[in-house]
């Protein structure tokens, strides 16, 4: 994934870039904070930019991929195994209930429980330089 943006500010070894939000931040847990002007990202500052330049913002794609198979693979697959699970294992200690219900109710709370496991996976894995954005050149000075 590849963005254009201009630095608003630097600390260190990282800067803070405002890119053009697109409308999958909509969905996005990458840990960018959406402004009414677009979408301020947090990179590491490879190229040694300064605050209003006009740089590229690159993140690994193996790193992108990942996050999308974790945020929306995740819970999908926790889903079907829930339901199974539910239906075949747990139907049968619950006699009073339709196996349907528990295949549902099993299904659902295993599909909450990967969302609460993604959303601490992402708070621990955004702190981690191989998961965030890359300054990789300057643009316009």
């Amino acid at each position: 994934m590849e963005e254009i943006g201009v630095v608003k500010s630097t600390s260190g070894v990282v800067a803070i870039v405002s890119v053009e939000r697109k409308s999958a931040c909509e969905q996005c847990s990458g840990g960018c904070r959406i402004t009414d002007s677009g979408a301020e990202l947090e990179a590491i500052n490879r190229a040694k930019a300064i605050t209003g330049q006009k740089v590229r913002v690159v993140l690994k794609p193996y790193a992108y991929l990942r996050g999308s198979v974790v945020v929306y693979g995740l819970p999908a697959l926790a889903l079907i195994l829930g339901a199974v699970t539910g239906k075949e294992v747990f139907s049968g200690l619950f006699h009073s209930l339709d196996p349907d219900i528990v295949s549902a109710i099993f299904g659902f709370s295993a599909f909450i429980l990967a969302f609460i496991a993604v959303k601490i996976w992402s708070v621990r894995i955004e702190k981690e330089a191989a998961y965030k954005p890359v300054i990789e050149e300057i643009l316009e000075e």
